[in-house]
């Protein structure tokens, strides 16, 4: 029988339909049919000047807008050639929001998850935690989920007093609930029935699909580009990188539950060392100048009025950068023709190169299962269909 699941059913995690073949309860073949979301990001993004565009990454993987900002914030400053001029609290607080946002990333996959496989409560209990984490956004940016506020040349505004204590108060209290976690379900028999030997991936299969992240990870393949291409200063942190051995949906969950151990690792770490200095590179053919210039000065006032009209303007060339983002592999392609618009801008994102593995775990499984390995791989489709 050839049955459809999706696009709207709720465990699919977005508009995802998956023809599935299925004999009884075997499921024989699957072919995931994406396209139902089409943003075309990429393309409107050559459309805009390289300001305006920031704001269409936060709608990719809309779960992880800060990770989004900064890779495509790397790239640009790459293309301007500025990449080594990044004031040192720069780096530190763009590590330790992308850190935070992993974490708020990590837990809504998990409650998510849970739901998925009937575990109702641990949604609430994430949810609790994630609700603080967007308080510290909307804090610093004045908005929950489309913060914008890594950008190139730096952060849109200083880190408001205040910042500090905020996270420290969430790193302090979090320990304990991700403890909570573990305790409803990592030595539960209903979830280890459900996920243990459950969607399984081999190494060389997750290696010759392209797979990133926790779902690479869970396969037993040491590769997190956090380490072996450090960006925003991510070699001065010391952190673990989490792998697991079997390859199924337990390790992948349990590679994200140690992973949000290490994220608050690496942000308490950046709290104690943290810098003082600008909040964005001086230079002002880039960065509009701040208000306080603009009344007084004609020169500043110029330099602001043709940023915003006009925008800055690269030379000619490409940059390709590569971030670890909670799902895997971020990486941007940018191509310069010297005007003040992209010529050409590809994001590789990890749900999209991720997702072409989940026929290889599941064909073969139960039909109950299919469920429990979408939830394993982590999709967003805004991410899937850009």
């Amino acid at each position: 029988m050839t049955i459809n699941m999706g696009p709207q059913h709720p465990s699919t995690h977005g508009v995802l339909r998956l023809i599935l073949t299925i004999e009884g309860e075997t499921v024989l073949k699957v072919v995931p049919d994406i396209g139902y979301l089409h943003t075309g990001i990429e393309k409107t993004a050559e459309a805009k000047t390289y300001h305006q565009a920031l704001v269409l990454t936060d709608r990719m993987d809309y779960l992880t807008n800060l990770n989004n900002n900064l890779g495509y914030a790397l790239t640009v400053e790459k293309l301007l050639g500025i990449e080594d001029k990044m004031p040192e609290k720069v780096n530190y607080v763009r590590v330790i929001l992308a850190e935070l946002q992993r974490i708020a990333s990590h837990l809504v996959w998990l409650g998510t998850h849970a739901l998925d496989l009937g575990a109702m409560s641990v949604f609430l209990y994430c949810f609790r935690e994630r609700e603080i984490l967007l308080d510290i956004f909307e804090y610093i940016a004045g908005v929950r989920l489309m913060t914008s506020y890594i950008c190139p040349g730096g952060l849109q505004a200083e880190v408001p007093s205040g910042f500090d204590e905020k996270v420290r108060a969430f790193t302090k209290i979090f320990p304990e609930r991700l403890q909570e976690y573990h305790d409803l379900l990592t030595n539960n028999q209903l979830w280890l029935e459900r996920t243990k030997g459950v969607a399984y991936l081999s190494q060389e299969d997750a290696l010759a699909y392209g797979a990133s992240g926790p779902v690479l990870r869970g396969s037993g393949i040491l590769w997190d580009i956090r380490k072996v291409f450090p960006y925003s200063g991510y070699e001065k942190f010391d952190f673990d990188i989490p792998i697991g051995s079997n390859g199924d949906v337990f390790d992948r969950y349990m590679v994200r539950m140690l992973e949000m151990e290490q994220s608050l690792k690496i942000v308490n770490q950046a709290l104690d060392g943290m810098p003082t200095g600008p909040y964005r590179v001086q230079d002002p053919k880039i960065i509009p100048p701040p208000k306080w210039q603009i009344t007084g000065s004609m020169e500043a006032l110029i330099h602001h009025f043709k940023l915003f009209t006009e925008g800055y303007r690269p030379p000619k060339g490409e940059a390709f950068v590569r971030t670890e983002s909670p799902k895997g592999e971020l990486a941007y392609y940018i191509v310069s023709d010297g005007s003040a618009k992209p010529y050409r801008m590809h994001v590789r994102g990890a749900s999209f190169a991720n997702l072409q593995v989940l026929p290889r775990m599941i064909e073969g499984g139960f039909l109950s299962d299919v469920v429990a390995g979408i939830g394993s791989i982590d999709i967003v489709l805004g991410e899937v269909d850009r």
